[in-house]
């Protein structure tokens, strides 16, 4: 899979929306057939910091995401509520879901 962490800094005008305004691109990027997640946090020590964690299937399909309409739409119109240009992890591991914790199994 291609597992990618994005951090971006958002401008303390757009923090309180910043959910809203991802929602589209968040929508359609899960009705892709290749994403296996694509899901947002918020940092505990700063709210004006976003950390989006998402995978894809494959290289196929990361590159299918990076082509698509709402993904150049939202690299243009999520450009002006952002501090500084995102940090990425971008990955390829081999996994095709969440592993279970060994160290914190519940029962």
């Amino acid at each position: 899979m291609i597992f990618i962490v994005v951090n971006f800094t958002v401008r303390p005008e757009y923090s309180g929306r910043w959910l809203e305004l991802v929602q589209p691109f968040t929508d359609a990027t899960r009705a892709e057939p290749g994403n296996l997640w694509f899901d947002w946090s918020r940092s505990t020590e700063n709210p004006d910091v976003f950390v989006l964690v998402e995978a894809f299937r494959d290289d196929e399909a990361a590159v299918a995401h990076v082509q698509s309409r709402h993904f150049q739409d939202a690299m243009r119109d999520l450009k002006p509520a952002l501090v500084s240009t995102p940090r990425i992890i971008n990955t390829k591991i081999d996994a095709a879901d969440w592993s279970l914790m060994g160290e914190l199994a519940v029962d």
